[in-house]
């Protein structure tokens, strides 16, 4: 079931187009990726369907509301973590969520969220007092705390070290087992992989791909290239009447086989019946980033 519809976005600062026909569907449990550059219209997309901006054109549906028409209602069921937020400096971690609490009809337990976001031996400590990962922790306990449907995050973990941002990726899954909805906007690629269900890809406004991580990456590149030493003298037709092997090459004593599908099964399937053993075997496959790349016709960090 669709929890969030998006057709034919606009949105537009004076000259410049920010939004440009923007569609997608958003599905109730699952992590939802809007991944993109910086600049992209990634942040003005989710915006408007948090309703913080009103679009020129198209249309937002979010649990079935209007973010223009029926903006109060929706605020009691969507938890938005903004790209850029601030508390202030002397705001204790149990304020501010007891604060954020008393904006809601029927929130969360404070005191849970701080022990499940693992800040339990933070809930006394100021705002200016937390490392970037705790305040991370923080912003998403605010975007939780009014027990919400959809959880929109946006660019969770610029910022953090690593050891910090895959922490917050384990919190953002068990936010999503726990039964909400997350939108999450990215422009790392390693972190649209390990998270996301599906994807929209982002470049200058528009959405140039929707799928799953992998789905993406089969699209634009669907070959796999394994590279092993084998144990004994392999003739090439041994692996080329294989229908999953598109080539075989050699480098010095690698083989180098191309091949799409379950092609890795099938060549080690094959060598294991003729008593031969693949050495130092490795598996080479297009990443995100390639699609990325193929889609856009430039990286991501360009």
């Amino acid at each position: 079931m669709a929890v969030i519809e998006v057709t034919n976005l606009h949105k537009r600062y004076g000259e410049t187009v920010a939004v440009d026909d923007v569609s997608f569907s958003v599905t109730a449990g699952e992590i939802f990726g809007v991944l993109g550059p910086n600049g992209a219209g990634k942040t003005t997309t989710v915006e408007c369907v948090a309703g913080l901006r009103v679009p020129d054109g198209g249309g937002v549906s979010v649990l079935g509301l209007d973010p223009r028409r029926d903006a109060t209602r929706l605020r009691q069921l969507v938890g938005v973590q903004l790209q850029e937020s601030q508390l202030p400096d002397r705001l204790r971690v149990t304020e501010a969520l007891e604060l954020y609490a008393s904006f809601y009809r029927n929130p969360a337990d404070p005191a849970r969220l701080i022990d499940e976001l693992g800040l339990g031996a933070k809930r006394n400590t100021p705002y200016e007092k937390l490392s970037g990962g705790q305040k991370q922790r923080l912003s998403i306990a605010l975007a939780l705390v009014g027990n919400p449907k959809i959880a929109i995050l946006d660019e969770l973990t610029t910022g953090l070290d690593p050891q910090a941002r895959r922490d917050t990726w384990g919190l953002i899954e068990r936010v999503r087992d726990s039964g909400v909805t997350v939108v999450l906007v990215t422009h790392f690629m390693e972190e649209a992989e390990r998270l996301c269900d599906r994807l929209a890809v982002i470049d200058q406004g528009r959405v140039v791909a929707l799928d799953s991580p992998a789905g993406l990456v089969s699209a634009v590149a669907p070959e796999q290239r394994i590279r092993f030493r084998p144990s004994a003298p392999v003739d090439d037709r041994l692996l080329t009447e294989l229908p999953q092997v598109t080539a075989v090459t050699r480098s010095g004593t690698q083989v180098v086989v191309t091949g799409t599908g379950d092609v890795l099964h099938a060549v080690t399937s094959v060598l294991a019946r003729n008593q031969i053993i693949a050495a130092d075997l490795r598996l080479e496959q297009a990443t995100l980033d390639d699609a990325f790349v193929e889609l856009t016709g430039h990286r991501l960090n360009d």
